[in-house]
């Protein structure tokens, strides 16, 4: 018996019509804002609790400043401006 043929809807289907508001990208809504590796305050916001850079469905950022935000994260780690991993992982 098929999926067609059954009074049961699919799986993998949402019911409902809810849509969510889409995310706009931070960076493109305030002009002035920039992107800089010097702030880490600014750039912890992008991060997980384990350290790691948070996805673009989850930011709502724009491919193009979620690129910048990628180095700009990458080179605070490598200046010790951020931390690769927390230290609870550490075992510190």
């Amino acid at each position: 018996m098929s999926n067609e043929d059954s009074d049961f809807p699919r799986r993998g289907r949402r019911g409902g019509g809810f849509r969510r508001k889409p995310k706009v990208c931070a960076f493109c809504t305030d002009k002035t804002a920039s992107i800089d590796y010097k702030r880490p305050d600014q750039l912890r916001r992008y991060l997980t609790d384990r350290g790691k850079i948070r996805p673009r469905r989850q930011t709502g950022m724009c491919a193009k400043h979620q690129r910048v935000l990628t180095i700009a994260i990458k080179r605070a780690r490598h200046l010790a401006l951020l931390p690769f991993t927390t230290e609870h992982i550490r075992g510190n």
